[in-house]
């Protein structure tokens, strides 16, 4: 069992949006591609409640919207933990982190895919 893991009930659920809050920060503070798919979402999530779609419809436009926020949350991860075990350059380092790059293009695909479907 970890040491870190000794906290239980309500205080562990504080601590857990702590963690959560501060992961969010330093995403945005420190990750650009983080920021901009924000803006993405900022611009998306508002534009369709001004479509003429369906409630199902609607849901699924938003959804791959953070789908692609949560995609990148771990990229931002994978990269951060790579890169804090080594610095050197490595075959396997550089598949995870383009794997993690491939994740966010499938999620971008998605978002394009599906506003499409939807709205033409």
């Amino acid at each position: 069992m970890s040491p870190f893991k000794g906290q239980t009930g309500i205080k562990r659920i504080f601590n857990a949006g702590g963690y959560s809050l501060d992961g969010l920060r330093a995403a945005f503070t420190g990750e650009a591609a983080f920021r901009q798919l924000v803006l993405l979402n900022v611009i998306l999530i508002p534009l369709s409640f001004f479509l003429h779609v369906s409630r199902v419809e609607r849901a699924l436009l938003i959804a791959v919207c953070l789908l692609a926020l949560i995609v990148e949350l771990l990229n931002s991860a994978v990269e951060a933990a790579i890169d804090r075990i080594s610095l050197d350059r490595h075959p396997l380092s550089k598949n995870a982190k383009d794997m993690g790059s491939a994740a966010q293009f499938v999620a971008l695909t998605m978002i394009t895919v599906v506003w499409a479907v939807i709205l033409i």
